[in-house]
């Protein structure tokens, strides 16, 4: 009798065609749109197919969810493909879509569980699976109904599923065409302008401006900047009034053929009018040279053109953060140290007459731009509005923009559409009307601005002119995107954007954002500022935005929704020093934002942002107790950038504060923040150890899973920090079960990689890897492989293998980080990688002069980070590198000075194992001491390698003090825990002695066992000298007797002997299998000897 009746066989077959083809859709569009969780989607779903295959309990409830996941999935397919802005889905649908992703983790821990001999099933109580079942039900419920609501064709029926399922992917092929088509034809599309920013924290932006397509009249100043270029590191400043086309005759400087030659693709064009500070500064330039963000990157701005080819930087508009008094310094000190880089060419386009200081600028210098002359500003006139039109109104038209280059392009465009007649009419209506008023007499380029915005076109679309006054407050300008989802109350929008480029007014920039140029934003912002009615709409949108991004941050990277956010910092930062002001009606939402933007910034490794420090002045009344709350866990949040003075005052006041209100999970990430806080402080492990407990009481009592796990792995790691191993474990266990049942796989992770850290530390390195590679597969299933989490793990392994002496396999990890972590990128993650490269060098026998080069390379980067620990960890490596070229006085110094240095379990253990090991400062008896207290620290912080490395030290003491039996039951006492802890190297080194001791005592029988079997183990460990060593001493046994006493050893094995060892067959064998064979391999122990 089956044991499931056929329809549930069936629907199952259906599931995998229909899962089969879904899955190949949803691949396709991850790749294509690099879309927030459609890559998270696609890797969780792949995997649910391969588990939905074989599931062998609850198969029919297994089926009932996958086929709402089925329908869901369709829907997601069918919002992508069917978007009117190519693939961008607003942050309502993106909630939407995340919390379904989450559903989806829940279900593929369910479905996990369901396999015959799951190691899950085992995490999970009986209560766990139906809570987990209910939440998958509800969840599928909950975003069934909305995307019914949104997609009315989702197909429900189950027999129309495959064809659903093959009509979805052609669907999706046919739309993928369309974008290539549209790429390739010159039209950018929206989806490849947002995505083209999905990772910009961790690729250069850089987009050189185009060509000025019209130029004429600076023939003799392009010709003296290229003079001056031809010097070495020229140091060129473009001066002049508004309008008067700096920018221009910067791009065309770019673009020139002699230019492009000389500085090929090191050219970086950066707009400054985003910059609010010199670290904002710093950071738009460390953008475009594919910077990581971090909190202040001058310094990784000067290391970058430091170490790089030669190139040529241009700043444009750098006057907007220059001329504020209270930043002229920092700027101008910038400026020094760029300028003082051999091999930078850098310059400069600023308003007004006068050159920054503190800079020794190229002789001769460039005067400030003039007007055109008549003939250059005749053809600017002629290209733009033709030459049909009468020279006399021309010529007047021409002396009223006072040959101005901004001037002439608007006046242009206005007759090209008007004529000169109209035009000059209203020129002259405007100028009266102006000086009746009583205002100032206006500068030509005022006028010829407010000629523009009177202009009949302008009229014809009114919201126009709102639509320019919006974008006097975005430095970033704004994509189709936002112009279409912040659901903005302006008219037929496309139409505006439209008239704004046809006047002249707005333009596309080279990632087609629509932007006003400076001179036109300041006039709009004197003029005509923006209502509140339009800045809220778009504030609002940005700060749902950032929202998402706090509920979904540890989900997933590099999505195309973090490009947006990132595209538009100066927009928002702009809007919300506008709207953080006292009596602002949308003070508190402000607030919010604000608290949400600097976790972005953080998250991002931007830092704090600016305005954080201000927020506490201009909080709202009557108190919000939430809002201030939140402020002060964001304080505790953002330790790492702002002084906190005053903690235990903080704390007191965030406590009164809930006192007012119920959140308990606010209030648990609050005890969170504060311990990771104190965590960081000296001497603050007892009070993060409190608050952390406090977070967990509170998580428990309050059914708040995340919180619960989140808590225990703070846990977890103070008890690790403070080298209780067995606590640590048990408290990251804990965390990784509850992340698991909650489905919360990053935290999981997370908590993976605490227990992993800890059972390397017990001597457990088998458990350790297996658990950094569920947490690598867990990462992947949320989109997040590669990243910092990732590499994080990957540390983790490298460290474990090199532990195990498997120091190949640990080269291969490290130079991958290296290669995915370039220094201007992660420079804490490729300084770590150089020092770990050198580590490993000194043991695979590297040369003297490319170890001493990775160490010199990461303490360079660790130096002007003032990395003291990291800084400590490279004099140690050093340390060890003398000691190995025989340098033992150097060595010395330096072990001990790193030992003083201050207390770090790490750098202690390892400092004290190179002074314990007598073996390598040639003289035993005077080192003898420091292998005690090797062995004494080692059992004091049950560190099981350690241990075992000491005794084998003491068995050599004895050894050199001739008492050979005391030094056979220490080797082989050492060799038991090293074969249990798998370490090859150590493994050999004391079958190694094992062998000359035998063979002293004339049972060369022995001996030659004991040095069969460490040879491969030497080889696993790359140890070349060794091999050479042990094949010389083979080499002195005769052939026959060498031959007569492995015979001899495989008769012993075959039955069972007591005693012998045999040679290991296959030097690929598995860990496991190598092991069984030590049976074989090892010696036994015979404590009775």
């Amino acid at each position: 009798m089956p044991t499931q009746p056929t329809d549930t066989q069936g629907r199952l077959n259906t599931l995998i065609t229909c899962f089969t083809i879904t899955v190949q859709t949803l691949e396709i569009l991850a790749n294509s749109l690099q879309a927030a969780f459609l890559g998270a989607i696609a890797n969780t779903t792949r995997s649910l197919l391969k588990n939905i295959e074989t599931v062998r309990r609850n198969k029919r409830t297994c089926i009932e969810l996958m086929e709402g996941t089925h329908e869901l999935l369709s829907a997601i397919i069918i919002c992508h493909v069917k978007s009117e802005t190519d693939g961008v889905l607003p942050p309502s649908v993106l909630n939407h879509i995340g919390k379904f992703t989450e559903t989806l983790h829940k279900i593929h821990v369910l479905v996990q569980a369901q396999q015959s001999g799951s190691k899950f099933k085992q995490l999970f109580r009986q209560g766990d699976m139906d809570t987990l079942l209910k939440d998958c039900k509800n969840g599928l419920t909950q975003e069934l109904h909305f995307f019914r609501l949104t997609n009315t064709g989702i197909m429900t029926n189950v027999s129309k599923m495959e064809a659903d399922a093959k009509q979805r992917h052609q669907e999706v092929l046919d739309r993928i065409d369309g974008l290539s088509d549209s790429a390739s034809s010159g039209r950018a599309s929206t989806m490849s302008r947002v995505y083209s920013l999905a990772s910009n924290s961790s690729k250069s932006i850089s987009m050189l401006p185009s060509e000025p397509k019209i130029f004429h009249g600076r023939e003799s100043e392009l010709f003296d900047i290229l003079q001056l270029l031809r010097m070495k590191a020229s140091r060129i400043a473009i001066l002049g009034t508004g309008g008067m086309g700096k920018t221009s005759l910067a791009r065309a400087v770019l673009h020139h053929a002699e230019v492009s030659a000389q500085y090929t693709q090191h050219r970086y064009f950066v707009a400054c009018d985003s910059a609010a500070s010199k670290v904002e500064l710093a950071a738009l330039i460390g953008a475009h040279l594919g910077l990581k963000p971090g909190k202040d990157l001058t310094q990784a701005v000067i290391r970058y053109f430091t170490t790089g080819p030669t190139s040529l930087l241009v700043l444009d508009n750098l006057e907007t953060v220059w001329e504020p008094t209270e930043l002229r310094g920092d700027i101008e000190e910038f400026l020094s140290l760029l300028t003082d880089l051999k091999d930078l060419a850098l310059i400069i386009t600023m308003r007004g007459a006068e050159r920054p200081a503190k800079v020794q600028w190229s002789h001769p210098f460039l005067p400030p731009l003039q007007p055109l002359n008549h003939r250059a500003a005749e053809q600017t006139f002629f290209d733009i509005a033709e030459d049909h039109h009468n020279q006399e109104e021309i010529d007047r038209l021409l002396s009223l923009t006072d040959n101005m280059p901004l001037a002439i392009n608007l006046i242009a465009h206005l007759v090209d559409v008007e004529g000169c007649s109209s035009v000059l009419s209203r020129w002259e209506a405007e100028s009266t009307s102006v000086i009746s008023e009583g205002y100032d007499k206006k500068s030509n380029l005022d006028v010829s601005i407010s000629l523009s915005l009177s202009s009949p076109r302008i009229k014809a679309v009114p919201d126009a002119q709102e639509l320019l006054s919006l974008l006097s407050m975005l430095p970033d300008g704004l994509s189709d995107v936002e112009l279409l989802q912040s659901k903005l109350p302006i008219e037929n929008i496309w139409n505006c954007k439209t008239t704004l480029i046809r006047t002249a007014l707005a333009y596309l920039d080279d990632k087609k954002q629509l932007k006003a140029l400076v001179p036109i934003r300041e006039y709009m912002r004197k003029t005509h500022p923006p209502g509140n009615k339009l800045v809220k709409p778009l504030l609002k949108h940005f700060h749902e935005l950032l929202e998402w991004h706090k509920d979904f941050s540890g989900t997933e990277t590099n999505s195309a929704t973090v490009g947006r956010i990132s595209s538009n910092l100066a927009n928002i930062q702009s809007l919300l020093r506008n709207g953080l002001q006292k009596g602002h009606p949308d003070l508190t939402d402000n607030v919010f934002s604000a608290l949400h933007l600097n976790l972005f910034s953080r998250h991002a490794g931007r830092g704090s942002i600016p305005l954080l420090g201000q927020l506490h002045k201009i909080l709202p009344h009557p108190c919000n107790h939430r809002l201030e709350a939140s402020l002060i866990a964001e304080f505790f949040e953002s330790y790492l950038y702002i002084a906190i003075s005053n903690p235990e005052t903080l704390v007191a006041q965030a406590l009164e504060h809930f006192e007012h209100f119920e959140d308990s999970d606010l209030k648990c990430k609050f005890y969170l923040s504060v311990a990771y806080y104190y965590l960081a402080q000296l001497n603050g492990s007892s009070a993060a150890m409190h608050f952390a407990n406090t977070a967990v009481s509170l998580a428990t009592s309050s059914g708040n899973t995340k919180g619960h796990s989140q808590g225990l792995s703070q846990l977890a790691f103070n008890h690790w920090q403070q080298g209780d191993y067995p606590a640590s474990q048990a408290q990251a266990c804990k965390a990784r079960r509850l992340a698991s049942i909650s489905a919360e796989l990053s935290t999981e992770a997370h908590a993976l990689r605490i227990e992993a850290m800890a059972w390397t530390q017990l001597g457990d390195y088998k458990q350790s890897i297996s658990l950094c590679t569920r947490a690598r597969e867990l990462l992947g299933l949320c989109g997040m492989f590669r990243g910092n989490q990732d590499h994080n793990i990957m540390i983790c392994q490298a460290q474990i293998l090199l532990l195990k002496s498997e120091y190949c396999e640990a080269h291969i990890i490290q130079t991958q980080i290296l290669q995915d972590c370039p220094v201007h990128m992660h420079p804490n993650h490729h300084a770590f990688a150089l020092l770990n490269l050198a580590e490993l060098g000194l043991y695979m026998n590297a040369p003297k002069h490319a170890v001493q080069q990775d160490i010199e390379r990461a303490k360079k980067i660790f130096l002007p980070l003032e990395l003291r620990v990291e800084i400590t960890m490279c004099d140690m490596i050093l340390a060890d590198l003398h000691l190995r070229e025989g340098d033992i006085l150097t060595a010395k110094a330096l072990f001990m000075a790193c030992l003083r240095a201050g207390n770090h379990s790490e750098i202690t253990s390892h400092c004290l194992e190179q002074l314990g090991n007598t073996g390598r400062w040639g003289a035993s008896g005077q080192m003898s001491s420091w292998t005690t207290v090797y062995l004494a620290h080692s059992i004091k912080f049950k560190e099981k390698l350690g241990i075992n490395k000491a005794l084998q030290f003491l068995g050599d003491i004895f050894l050199a003090q001739a008492n050979v039996d005391t030094a056979v039951r220490l080797f082989r006492v050492a060799l038991e825990g090293f074969t249990y802890m798998d370490v090859h190297r150590s493994r050999a080194e004391c079958m190694l002695r094992l062998g000359d001791i035998a063979k002293e005592h004339d049972d060369l029988g022995k001996a030659v066992g004991f040095w069969d079997a460490a040879r491969p183990l030497f080889e696993r460990s790359s140890q070349t000298k060794q091999i050479e060593d042990i094949d010389e001493r083979l080499a002195s046994v005769n052939e026959s007797e060498l031959e007569q006493h492995r015979r001899n050893l495989a008769h012993l094995m075959e039955n069972n002997a007591p005693s012998g060892i045999v040679e290991e067959a296959d030097d690929d064998l598995s860990d496991t299998e190598e092991e069984e064979n030590l049976g074989g391999v090892k010696p036994p122990v015979d404590f009775e000897t």
